[in-house]
Protein backbone atom coordinates (compact mmCIF):
# COMPACT_ATOMS: atom_id res chain seq x y z
CA UNK A 1 0.00 0.00 0.00
CA UNK A 2 2.83 2.38 0.90
CA UNK A 3 4.64 1.70 -2.38
CA UNK A 4 1.41 2.17 -4.32
CA UNK A 5 0.84 5.54 -2.66
CA UNK A 6 4.40 6.61 -3.48
CA UNK A 7 3.88 5.62 -7.12
CA UNK A 8 0.66 7.62 -7.28
CA UNK A 9 2.39 10.63 -5.75
CA UNK A 10 5.20 10.39 -8.30
CA UNK A 11 2.69 10.24 -11.17
CA UNK A 12 0.94 13.35 -9.85
CA UNK A 13 4.30 15.08 -9.49
CA UNK A 14 5.18 14.28 -13.12
CA UNK A 15 1.87 15.67 -14.37
CA UNK A 16 2.28 18.82 -12.29
CA UNK A 17 5.85 19.25 -13.56
CA UNK A 18 4.73 19.03 -17.19
CA UNK A 19 1.93 21.52 -16.57
CA UNK A 20 4.14 23.95 -14.66
CA UNK A 21 6.99 23.85 -17.19
CA UNK A 22 4.52 24.32 -20.06
CA UNK A 23 3.01 27.40 -18.39
CA UNK A 24 6.48 28.87 -17.76
CA UNK A 25 7.43 28.37 -21.40
CA UNK A 26 4.18 29.89 -22.68
CA UNK A 27 4.51 32.92 -20.41
CA UNK A 28 8.12 33.48 -21.48
CA UNK A 29 7.05 33.17 -25.14
CA UNK A 30 5.00 36.35 -24.68
CA UNK A 31 8.32 38.19 -24.91
CA UNK A 32 7.59 38.37 -28.66
CA UNK A 33 5.12 41.12 -27.76
CA UNK A 34 7.31 44.05 -26.61
CA UNK A 35 4.59 45.61 -24.46
CA UNK A 36 3.72 42.35 -22.67
CA UNK A 37 4.73 41.93 -19.03
CA UNK A 38 3.39 38.37 -18.72
CA UNK A 39 6.84 36.75 -19.00
CA UNK A 40 7.77 38.04 -15.56
CA UNK A 41 5.08 35.85 -14.00
CA UNK A 42 6.88 32.68 -15.10
CA UNK A 43 9.09 32.94 -12.00
CA UNK A 44 6.06 33.03 -9.70
CA UNK A 45 4.57 30.05 -11.53
CA UNK A 46 7.82 28.12 -11.10
CA UNK A 47 7.99 28.94 -7.39
CA UNK A 48 4.36 27.89 -6.85
CA UNK A 49 4.76 24.61 -8.74
CA UNK A 50 8.01 23.85 -6.91
CA UNK A 51 6.29 23.86 -3.54
CA UNK A 52 3.20 22.10 -4.91
CA UNK A 53 5.23 19.26 -6.44
CA UNK A 54 7.36 18.99 -3.30
CA UNK A 55 4.20 18.67 -1.20
CA UNK A 56 2.59 16.13 -3.55
CA UNK A 57 5.71 13.97 -3.80
CA UNK A 58 6.26 14.39 -0.05
CA UNK A 59 9.92 15.27 -0.64
CA UNK A 60 11.83 15.29 2.63
CA UNK A 61 15.45 15.73 3.69
CA UNK A 62 17.90 15.10 0.83
CA UNK A 63 14.99 14.50 -1.57
CA UNK A 64 14.02 18.17 -1.37
CA UNK A 65 15.62 20.63 -3.76
CA UNK A 66 15.51 23.42 -1.16
CA UNK A 67 17.44 22.76 2.03
CA UNK A 68 18.82 25.38 4.39
CA UNK A 69 19.98 22.93 7.04
CA UNK A 70 22.43 21.13 4.73
CA UNK A 71 24.07 24.17 3.08
CA UNK A 72 27.37 23.64 4.91
CA UNK A 73 27.50 20.02 3.78
CA UNK A 74 26.27 20.60 0.22
CA UNK A 75 28.74 23.35 -0.55
CA UNK A 76 31.60 20.97 0.31
CA UNK A 77 30.52 18.38 -2.27
CA UNK A 78 33.07 17.76 -5.08
CA UNK A 79 33.29 20.60 -7.57
CA UNK A 80 30.53 22.71 -6.03
CA UNK A 81 32.66 25.66 -4.88
CA UNK A 82 34.53 25.86 -8.19
CA UNK A 83 31.37 25.86 -10.27
CA UNK A 84 29.64 28.25 -7.86
CA UNK A 85 32.41 30.83 -8.39
CA UNK A 86 32.34 30.64 -12.20
CA UNK A 87 29.38 33.08 -12.65
CA UNK A 88 31.43 35.75 -10.86
CA UNK A 89 34.21 35.27 -13.40
CA UNK A 90 31.84 35.17 -16.39
CA UNK A 91 30.16 38.34 -15.13
CA UNK A 92 33.44 40.25 -15.15
CA UNK A 93 34.40 38.81 -18.54
CA UNK A 94 31.04 39.79 -20.05
CA UNK A 95 31.42 43.37 -18.80
CA UNK A 96 34.99 43.81 -20.01
CA UNK A 97 34.48 42.18 -23.41
CA UNK A 98 31.10 43.85 -23.84
CA UNK A 99 32.65 47.24 -23.17
CA UNK A 100 35.37 46.57 -25.74
CA UNK A 101 32.84 45.54 -28.38
CA UNK A 102 29.88 47.83 -27.71
CA UNK A 103 31.33 50.57 -25.53
CA UNK A 104 29.02 52.16 -22.98
CA UNK A 105 25.95 50.83 -24.78
CA UNK A 106 26.43 47.43 -23.16
CA UNK A 107 26.50 48.83 -19.61
CA UNK A 108 23.53 51.07 -20.36
CA UNK A 109 21.53 48.08 -21.59
CA UNK A 110 22.36 46.09 -18.46
CA UNK A 111 21.46 48.88 -16.06
CA UNK A 112 18.19 49.55 -17.88
CA UNK A 113 17.29 45.85 -17.93
CA UNK A 114 18.02 45.41 -14.22
CA UNK A 115 16.43 48.71 -13.24
CA UNK A 116 19.62 50.00 -11.62
CA UNK A 117 20.11 52.98 -13.98
CA UNK A 118 20.50 56.23 -12.09
CA UNK A 119 20.93 54.40 -8.80
CA UNK A 120 22.74 56.48 -6.23
CA UNK A 121 25.10 55.16 -3.58
CA UNK A 122 22.61 55.67 -0.76
CA UNK A 123 20.15 53.34 -2.54
CA UNK A 124 22.65 50.53 -3.04
CA UNK A 125 21.20 48.61 -0.09
CA UNK A 126 17.82 48.56 -1.83
CA UNK A 127 19.38 47.16 -4.99
CA UNK A 128 21.19 44.46 -2.99
CA UNK A 129 17.91 43.36 -1.41
CA UNK A 130 16.29 43.26 -4.86
CA UNK A 131 19.17 41.19 -6.24
CA UNK A 132 18.92 38.68 -3.38
CA UNK A 133 15.14 38.28 -3.67
CA UNK A 134 15.21 38.03 -7.47
CA UNK A 135 18.04 35.49 -7.48
CA UNK A 136 16.37 33.33 -4.83
CA UNK A 137 13.07 33.34 -6.71
CA UNK A 138 14.70 32.53 -10.04
CA UNK A 139 16.70 29.66 -8.57
CA UNK A 140 13.66 28.06 -6.97
CA UNK A 141 11.70 28.45 -10.22
CA UNK A 142 14.33 27.50 -12.81
CA UNK A 143 16.71 25.22 -10.95
CA UNK A 144 14.60 23.83 -8.13
CA UNK A 145 11.46 23.32 -10.22
CA UNK A 146 12.07 23.49 -13.98
CA UNK A 147 15.42 21.68 -13.93
CA UNK A 148 15.16 19.70 -10.70
CA UNK A 149 11.78 18.13 -11.41
CA UNK A 150 12.18 17.66 -15.18
CA UNK A 151 15.56 15.92 -14.90
CA UNK A 152 13.85 13.14 -12.96
CA UNK A 153 12.20 12.25 -16.27
CA UNK A 154 14.73 13.35 -18.89
CA UNK A 155 18.56 13.58 -19.24
CA UNK A 156 20.20 16.34 -17.20
CA UNK A 157 21.83 18.23 -20.07
CA UNK A 158 18.60 18.30 -22.08
CA UNK A 159 16.76 19.75 -19.09
CA UNK A 160 19.61 22.15 -18.31
CA UNK A 161 19.65 23.44 -21.91
CA UNK A 162 15.85 23.78 -22.09
CA UNK A 163 15.55 25.58 -18.74
CA UNK A 164 18.48 27.85 -19.65
CA UNK A 165 16.93 28.81 -22.99
CA UNK A 166 13.71 29.79 -21.23
CA UNK A 167 15.61 31.54 -18.44
CA UNK A 168 17.71 33.53 -20.93
CA UNK A 169 14.66 34.39 -23.05
CA UNK A 170 13.02 35.84 -19.97
CA UNK A 171 15.89 38.35 -19.75
CA UNK A 172 15.41 39.73 -23.26
CA UNK A 173 15.01 43.51 -23.20
CA UNK A 174 14.63 46.15 -25.89
CA UNK A 175 17.83 47.52 -27.38
CA UNK A 176 20.48 47.13 -30.04
CA UNK A 177 20.10 43.59 -31.41
CA UNK A 178 23.81 42.89 -31.06
CA UNK A 179 23.88 44.03 -27.43
CA UNK A 180 20.70 42.10 -26.64
CA UNK A 181 22.02 38.86 -28.14
CA UNK A 182 25.35 39.32 -26.34
CA UNK A 183 23.56 39.88 -23.02
CA UNK A 184 21.23 36.90 -23.47
CA UNK A 185 24.14 34.63 -24.48
CA UNK A 186 25.90 35.28 -21.17
CA UNK A 187 22.66 34.82 -19.24
CA UNK A 188 22.31 31.44 -20.96
CA UNK A 189 25.89 30.48 -20.05
CA UNK A 190 25.40 31.50 -16.42
CA UNK A 191 22.15 29.52 -16.32
CA UNK A 192 23.98 26.41 -17.47
CA UNK A 193 26.55 26.97 -14.73
CA UNK A 194 23.81 27.38 -12.09
CA UNK A 195 22.33 24.13 -13.42
CA UNK A 196 25.60 22.30 -12.82
CA UNK A 197 25.85 23.83 -9.34
CA UNK A 198 22.35 22.58 -8.60
CA UNK A 199 23.06 19.10 -9.92
CA UNK A 200 26.27 18.75 -7.94
CA UNK A 201 24.82 20.16 -4.72
CA UNK A 202 21.22 19.01 -5.07
CA UNK A 203 20.24 22.26 -3.37
CA UNK A 204 18.97 25.44 -5.00
CA UNK A 205 20.10 27.40 -1.94
CA UNK A 206 23.66 26.77 -3.15
CA UNK A 207 22.85 27.86 -6.72
CA UNK A 208 21.19 30.94 -5.21
CA UNK A 209 24.39 31.82 -3.36
CA UNK A 210 26.30 31.45 -6.64
CA UNK A 211 23.70 33.59 -8.43
CA UNK A 212 23.76 36.35 -5.81
CA UNK A 213 27.56 36.41 -5.68
CA UNK A 214 27.81 36.66 -9.47
CA UNK A 215 25.29 39.49 -9.65
CA UNK A 216 26.83 41.35 -6.71
CA UNK A 217 30.34 41.25 -8.15
CA UNK A 218 29.07 42.39 -11.56
CA UNK A 219 27.28 45.33 -9.94
CA UNK A 220 30.38 46.19 -7.92
CA UNK A 221 32.49 46.19 -11.10
CA UNK A 222 29.98 48.42 -12.89
CA UNK A 223 29.92 50.93 -10.01
CA UNK A 224 33.71 50.88 -9.60
CA UNK A 225 34.92 50.95 -13.19
CA UNK A 226 32.11 51.91 -15.53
Amino acid sequence: MKNQQATENNKKSVVLTVIGVAIMILLTATKVVPSSKAAGYSVFVGIAFFFITEAVSKAKGPESGLRFNTVAEDIKKPGVILWALLPSVSGIVSLVVGNLIFGGENILHLTERTGSVGLSFDKTALLIVQVIIAAFGEEIAYRGFFLGKSMKMLPFWLCAAASSVVFAAGHIAAGNIGVVLYDVAFVFIDSLIFSVVYRKSGNCVISTISHILGNAISLAVVFAFF
